[in-house]
């Protein structure tokens, strides 16, 4: 895939994040019409990886994206596959409808200080919003290690109000779903100040990623089906 692409689809820390177009690629490539969800979108990536693949997919965040996504999805000449909604994920206006929902990088500020009965809301809504069988596509940032929590104390300036995960609490989010898979990604990524330093840092860490224990890395992206 053009790199062009993938940085309007991934948007930043693109080694690292851009895992999920390889891991997500099978679902999308069914050959078959797919009812899609983005949420959280802001300027609106992941629906235009959907649209070129010629699915239809509500763009939606917490207030209409459409202002800051339809000139990306403008540029690829796919906006016309693109409906642009306010959403909001603890309160999904659909039930029984979507074949995917996708999330990236939104349960930390759901659980802005300390609310991760928020965050289990969040996932609860999204399955409710799902057909039978239908998925849900995550990509979230976890807690990764205590350098990882040093750092975004220390350098982010919401690294204090969001809540990060731990990996053992989304699994626990997502235990109504029948089938979860999932992998974790990056730990030096989290550390690059610039997109050049976290494109440097993602490479080295897809180099370690199989010695580095699941536990330590910043990112889980996979699949729940229900």
């Amino acid at each position: 895939m053009d790199r062009e692409l993938v940085k309007d689809i991934i948007q930043w820390d693109i080694e690292n994040w851009g895992h999920l177009i390889q891991l997500w690629s099978r679902h999308i490539n069914t050959g078959e019409y797919l009812n899609c969800l983005e949420i959280g979108a802001k300027k609106g990536g992941l629906s235009l990886w959907v649209a070129l693949n010629r699915h239809n997919i509500i763009c939606s965040d917490f207030d209409n994206p459409q202002n800051t996504a339809k000139l990306l999805h403008e540029k690829y000449k796919v906006s016309k596959n693109v409906n642009y909604q306010a959403i909001d994920i603890l309160d999904i206006p659909y039930q029984n409808h979507f074949d995917i929902v996708f999330i990236k990088s939104i349960l930390p500020s759901v659980g802005n200080n300390d609310q991760k009965e928020l965050q289990e809301k969040a996932i609860k809504s999204i399955y409710q919003s799902l057909k039978p069988g239908g998925k849900l596509l995550f990509a979230e940032n976890l807690t990764g290690t205590m350098f990882h929590s040093f750092a975004r104390k220390k350098f982010v300036h919401w690294g204090t109000q969001v809540r990060y995960l731990q990996l053992e609490e989304m699994l626990d989010f997502l235990k109504d779903y029948k089938k979860v898979e999932y992998q974790t990604y990056g730990f030096f990524g989290a550390f690059g100040k610039t997109e050049k330093q976290r494109r440097l840092l993602g490479k080295i860490d897809t180099l370690v990623n199989r010695v580095i224990p699941l536990k330590w890395n910043y990112l889980i992206i996979g699949t729940a089906t229900k």
